[in-house]
């Protein structure tokens, strides 16, 4: 029987985790299948072409386009260095001299006698993709890139910003329902993925991104703390490009919201062990969540419990763990008691599939099914 989508996060103690890592455009490949590889390991560079900058040196030696051949002094392909002369012509008999100078470093792609300028294009810029986790190599992309694959602990957010990072958990507060504030970054914090509880503030995200903290996970953000410290309104594409000194995980939603007790428990298994982030969120088609990966080894996991009592891929059933993520009862945790087949109407007059949730506090709602996610344990 086909069951509806409904959106999930997952946190799960064990999982195997694939990640393809690939270059915006073909280059060389610099592992081979089965390589173990770590996170800041290059995997595969390319170079991009350098930026061009148009010269105009007909009109800067004061003479015409269809002769500036004659007074270049590079010819195209050749190198040129930032300020060296590259076209030099003389005028009033011979007492006055007028030179071209190249605004950079880089080759003379092109000298034209129609327009009469020169094309310097700049150096390649160096491209280069790491690994991002720990793990084995299982696939190649030829030119392109490989395919990373690990086992271990796997956590979705809800929201992020900043790109790829790693470093050591850290857990910074005692309880999930704790606000992070300054007094939580004394010590050596610097390299540290820090996990907090309920809140953070702007003043304390920028003081974190400045004693080099590479990244901040915590159950709730306030808007307008967001929009300070990003200096700008988030928009609606994908984020992850920030250049923002650090990297934010959200893993409940905005204001102040305690982390969910799993998350929270989960994460504190692993106090001074290496994890990989990354913020990229995107809510358009092709949903992207921030995520933070810890790899293990089976091994390492053996004397622990890692069974998962429920998959996402399985679909919404009786007893799946779900969040709402819509209010009255936004963030509100708990597990399906019942999946009526039925159309129910509901407040804003529509007519819609629901689902009974008892919430841990023990109480129960029936909410419509679009407006929970569920949760992979």
């Amino acid at each position: 029987m086909a069951h509806a989508y409904t959106p999930g996060l997952r946190v799960t103690g064990w999982s195997s985790i694939a990640k393809e890592r690939r270059l915006p455009l073909t280059g060389e490949v610099m592992v081979k299948k089965g390589d173990h590889v770590v996170a800041d390991q290059v995997v595969a560079r390319t170079e991009l072409p350098g930026n061009v900058q148009p010269v105009k040196a007909a009109s800067i030696l004061g003479q015409h386009q269809q002769d500036l051949l004659e007074y270049m002094l590079k010819k195209e392909g050749a190198p040129v260095a930032k300020g060296e002369v590259i076209a030099t012509a003389k005028s009033f008999f011979g007492l006055f001299k007028a030179h071209c100078h190249s605004p950079c470093e880089g080759i003379v792609e092109s000298i034209s006698t129609v327009t009469g300028q020169v094309i310097i294009r700049e150096p390649p810029i160096p491209v280069e993709v790491e690994a991002y986790i720990d793990g084995e190599v299982i696939e190649i992309i030829p030119n392109e890139g490989v395919i990373v694959e690990t086992q271990g602990a796997f956590v979705q957010g809800i929201f992020g910003i900043g790109g790829e990072t790693h470093g050591e958990i850290h857990m910074a507060v005692s309880s999930a329902d704790e606000e992070l504030s300054e007094r939580h970054l004394e010590g050596n914090v610097a390299g540290k993925v820090l996990i907090g509880g309920s809140l953070i503030t702007h003043a304390v995200l920028k003081k974190a991104a400045s004693m080099g903290v590479k990244a901040v996970v915590v159950g709730g953000l306030d808007a307008h703390d967001l929009k300070v410290f990003m200096k700008k309104d988030l928009g609606v594409a994908i984020t992850g490009s920030e250049q923002l000194g650090i990297t934010l995980v959200v893993t409940e939603g905005f204001g102040t919201m305690a982390m969910a007790g799993r998350t929270f428990s989960l994460l504190s298994r692993f106090e001074g062990q290496k994890c990989s982030v990354n913020g990229a969120t995107q809510i358009r088609a092709g949903v992207m969540r921030p995520e933070i990966v810890i790899c293990r080894t089976k091994a390492e996991a053996a004397d622990e419990s890692w069974e998962k009592t429920f998959s996402m891929s399985a679909g919404l059933q009786v007893g799946s763990p779900v969040r709402v993520i819509r209010a009255p009862h936004f963030g509100g945790l708990g597990e399906v008691t019942a999946l009526p087949p039925e159309l129910t109407p509901v407040e804003s007059g529509a007519t819609v599939r629901v689902l009974k949730v008892r919430f841990l506090d023990g109480t129960e709602a029936v909410i419509p099914r679009a407006n929970v996610e569920m949760i992979e344990r």
